[in-house]
């Protein structure tokens, strides 16, 4: 199962790589910067796909979008000096928080279906 896990967080890498890539070729000019994100996201895309066969579709893909969009806009604050405004931090935050109910609330799903079936 831990495969799998690591599977996301190498979508997840790809994604935040991939899109940072293409916010760095359109600053830079350089278009070597478009092919290595179609790469990257394509990766990203492809990397998902196997992890989903052991994770739950909504909690990978809340992770991949959730957690991509968290590294994406604080690289994007370090890296090409755009703003961190209290509203966008209250906005992660909560993008934070709701990611982890969405984990939380598979696994509590997940133990009522086995409950179902153990009394059948």
């Amino acid at each position: 199962m831990m495969i799998y896990w690591l599977l996301l967080a190498l979508a997840i890498a790809f994604e935040i790589t991939g899109t940072l890539l293409m916010k760095w070729s359109g600053v830079s000019g350089n278009p070597l910067g478009y092919f290595l994100m179609l790469l990257m996201i394509a990766l990203s895309y492809i990397t998902l796909s196997f992890s989903i066969k052991k994770i739950a579709l909504g909690v990978a893909y809340a992770m991949w979008e959730g957690i991509g969009i968290l590294f994406i806009t604080l690289f994007s604050v370090l890296l090409f000096e755009e703003s961190l405004s209290l509203t966008k931090l209250l906005g992660l935050t909560t993008l934070v928080v709701g990611i982890a109910l969405i984990k939380s609330g598979t696994r509590a799903a997940k133990r009522t279906v086995e409950v179902q079936h153990a009394g059948v």
